[in-house]
């Protein structure tokens, strides 16, 4: 940028700006020079403001051996929401939904494997699972939609877990080569885990299920009590109308009577 005389000193304002970046991304450095010329002096100024000194990461997580994670997702009406999860090749993937509340307690749920084929079909259910062991790897897409439904938003409960059982060979690789000898103990560290995923997968839908039994029951709750305000309502109401046609009734026959005598 170059500016012209603004104030009574400065004849030339010049500022260079740029941004200069290590050849391996690692480290990137926005620098500027400012260059002032006036009748008296010329003034040159570096700045240099380190924007970022951080290590590439690496998005896929390529060193965690599984990942486990749960979602409670609101789902407006006639709108579709798909979420994405890497999996690692040769993993194992398994993800569920349960519809918690509204509407008629169903949502359409779909998976789509990395490849475009749709792995899950299409359902509109309460609650379904997918599981995949093996995996060749990639972004699966998991669809829940809500298009049937008009006017009634619906609370789905999602879950979604990936786990790498290479990571336990590669443990016992690198025991092996300080001649360990852990195959039994590999092998039952590995049994303990599955067993612990299988639990947390129980655990899970146990959760979902009585979470969506609890909010059924707050709904059974707020309808009988609807309904038997209504019904007390019209009761006392009818109530209401007997007595006052009664006394009305009553009320013309004494007239008449005064009236004859």
């Amino acid at each position: 940028k170059v500016g012209k005389r603004g104030v009574p000193w400065l004849d030339w304002l010049i500022i260079l700006r740029g941004i200069t970046k290590s050849p391996e991304g690692f480290r990137s450095c926005d620098w500027t020079v400012v260059v002032v010329i006036s009748n008296e002096m010329v003034w040159i100024g570096f700045l240099f403001v380190l924007t970022s000194v951080t290590a590439q990461q690496n998005t896929e997580h390529d060193d965690i051996p599984g990942v486990a994670v749960e979602y409670k997702v609101h789902v407006d009406p006639g709108k579709e929401d798909c979420y994405y999860q890497y999996v690692h090749p040769g993993a194992t993937f398994y993800t569920s939904y349960q519809v918690l509340r509204g509407g008629d307690g169903m949502a359409g749920f779909a998976v789509r494997h990395p490849n475009g084929n749709h792995v899950h079909p299409y359902m509109w259910k309460p609650e379904s699972e997918y599981e995949e062991k093996a995996s060749v790897g990639g972004y699966y897409e998991i669809c829940i939609d809500n298009q049937f439904a008009k006017f009634a938003s619906k609370l789905v409960n999602l879950y979604i877990t990936t786990f790498k059982f290479e990571e336990w060979e590669r443990y016992n690789q690198e025991l092996e080569s300080l001649d360990l000898n852990i195959q039994n103990f590999t092998r039952t560290l590995r049994g303990v885990e599955m067993r612990i995923i299988e639990m947390n997968r129980h655990q899970q839908l146990s959760r979902a299920h009585e979470t969506r039994d609890y909010n059924t029951l707050k709904g059974n709750e707020q309808y009988v009590s609807y309904w038997s305000m209504g019904q007390c309502a019209v009761i006392v109401l009818a109530g209401a109308i007997q007595v006052f046609f009664i006394r009305k009734l009553f009320s013309s026959d004494s007239g008449k009577r005064q009236s004859r005598i």
